[in-house]
């Protein structure tokens, strides 16, 4: 074989084969970082993941806060919106997980109560910003998704709190 057909078949492969590479990837999501991905992506049991999932969910509430308290210069609005749909999209994947935990009958007792605590809190912090929020017009409709979107979860939890496996049982012999 000459040398350019080499070349030209070596090209080809290399071609043919970065869609399929690319298509063995999971996407990652939008709202989190490549570290939080890894991180998630690390975690050994659904708890866990339920787990920084909602702790990325309050990092993005408390950006979100601090961003009202001290509006940045450029894309304010931006910002804001994005910090709430990344708040939305944490909530609903632990809501999924939780979800996912309890068709394959997992141990997500601690992740359920986690939900149902967190969720609470996160409530209460969301509806105030309804209520007496600042600017409240740029991010209305992300913030009325948030506050839907955790109470949907917050029912998910209490939901499986009762269709969850109970602990073990020790007996005495």
């Amino acid at each position: 074989m000459s040398p350019k057909l080499q070349v030209f078949l070596l090209g080809f492969l290399m071609l043919a084969a970065s869609p399929a590479i690319r298509a063995a990837t999971p996407p990652q999501k939008d709202y989190l970082s490549s570290v939080e991905a890894d991180k998630i992506r690390d975690a050994e049991t659904v708890n866990e993941r339920i787990k920084l999932f909602l702790t990325f969910a309050d990092d993005r509430l408390k950006k979100f806060q601090y961003e009202l308290d001290h509006p940045s210069s450029n894309r304010h609005g931006d910002m804001l919106n994005s910090l709430l749909n990344g708040y939305v999209g944490c909530v609903d994947d632990a809501a999924d997980l939780i979800q996912l935990g309890l068709e394959k009958q997992d141990n997500i007792r601690l992740g359920v109560d986690l939900m149902a605590a967190r969720t609470k809190e996160f409530l209460v912090v969301l509806e105030k910003l309804s209520n007496d929020g600042a600017e409240r017009e740029i991010y209305k409709d992300n913030l009325d998704d948030a506050i839907e979107g955790t109470r949907d979860a917050m029912n998910d939890a209490e939901k499986a709190k009762k269709k969850v496996a109970p602990p073990p049982v020790r007996r005495k012999n």
